[in-house]
């Protein structure tokens, strides 16, 4: 293995796990905030939606803007502004105010994540893109479980907490500034725009929709899931903690197997392990040896799924086409955490509880048959 811990490495992803601390303690603390001044859950889905809407608004223009300020000024002004709109929660309790407060948030960080998983796949070489994408998925994901820890600490501050959140986003830049080479993205590339791109990565898209609905449904429905199955309550929300565990912990173990045996064949092998383990839960879920062992092997291969659609974004793309491609992977994201609970609890109230796991297996099967496409697609292109 190449030596890539190089200092600028290291300095991205120290800046990434402020940045996932800080995101991870904000949005918790916008919902308690909310709850707190008598809004009730519709309200907090509503805010939520907006952060989401400015990411996707941000999407068709990332490329561009990358290009012309540079990846470092980009991702120092989208902290800045991350920073500042997080703060500035503070001052008002004006809900349309901070709806544009979140839209502002979303949008400088989808230009944040996606300039920094461009960046960490240009500092990343063939051979070792896997372990390199790993370490840094599993750095956000390590800090931002820590951000509801943190809002436990804070959440009587009612006077600064807002103000302590948006400094803790500030704390990236000194490491940011010790960065040596910026990342590189060339201005007359500009032209290869989400358009062009898209067509050229389904499977990605796909994936990355697939985890990001794992994900919130991990967060928000599965407990719900467990209590339905008689899990009494302070046993059902750790079924989201295991998942965690296993992403957390597996990615890097994952992302070397993948440098080993092929991204592609990986890939398909951790989406064959969804399809097997996700029916097998409605009668795991009640008998604790069965249960726990297969929630972290299924949270460790779900989130493989994501960890190594970022890693083929490294492979295929280069310059203003791999912020691209890394910006539609990050809409693909929003649009999938912020419809795909709708979707899933409205099927578990009207269809049954069950529904929340034919969902998932319909999707990673999507993912499957995509990675399958692509596979026979370039096959004929080659022959």
């Amino acid at each position: 293995m190449k030596v890539v811990f190089t200092r600028d490495f290291l300095a991205l992803i120290l800046s990434v796990a402020v940045v996932g601390l800080g995101s991870g303690a904000t949005l918790p603390l916008t919902a308690l905030a909310l709850t707190q001044a008598g809004y009730g859950t519709d309200v907090v889905g509503l805010l939520t939606a907006a952060q989401a809407g400015g990411g996707l608004l941000v999407v068709p223009i990332a490329g561009w803007v990358a290009a012309r300020f540079g990846g470092r000024q980009t991702i120092a002004g989208a902290v800045l502004v991350v920073a500042v709109a997080t703060a500035a929660m503070q001052l008002t309790s004006n809900l349309f105010v901070w709806a544009v407060l979140r839209m502002a948030c979303g949008a400088a960080l989808m230009l944040l994540f996606t300039i920094g998983e461009a960046w960490v796949n240009q500092l990343a070489d063939d051979a070792t893109r896997g372990r390199v994408v790993a370490i840094y998925a599993t750095t956000f994901t390590l800090f931002q479980m820590s951000g509801p820890i943190l809002v436990s600490q804070i959440a009587d501050f009612g006077g600064g907490r807002f103000l302590l959140c948006g400094a803790i986003f500030l704390l990236a830049l000194p490491t940011l500034a010790t960065i040596r080479a910026a990342p590189h993205v060339e201005s007359e590339q500009a032209h290869d725009s989400w358009r062009h791109v898209l067509p050229r990565m389904p499977a990605i898209v796909v994936g990355t929709m697939f985890f990001a609905l794992f994900d919130t449904i991990a967060l928000s429905l599965l407990p719900l899931y467990a209590m339905a199955h008689g899990i009494a309550t302070e046993v059902a929300v750790l079924f989201a903690s295991a998942l965690l565990l296993g992403d957390t912990t597996m990615q890097f173990p994952i992302g070397w197997l993948a440098d080993r045996l092929g991204r592609e064949r990986v890939h398909l092998g951790c989406a064959a392990v969804v399809v097997v383990l996700l029916p097998l839960l409605p009668w795991a879920v009640s008998s604790p040896w069965l249960c726990w062992p297969l929630l972290v092997v299924l949270g460790a291969a779900a989130g493989a799924i994501y960890t190594l659609s970022l890693v083929a974004c490294g492979e295929r793309f280069r310059g203003a086409a791999l912020v691209s491609a890394s910006s539609l992977a990050g809409a693909s994201w929003s649009a999938a955490s912020f419809g795909g609970p709708l979707v899933a609890g409205a099927l578990m109230k009207s269809v049954g509880n069950e529904s929340l796991i034919v969902l998932l297996l319909v999707c990673a099967l999507a993912f499957g048959a995509a990675v399958l496409w692509e596979r026979r697609r370039d096959l004929q292109t080659a022959s």
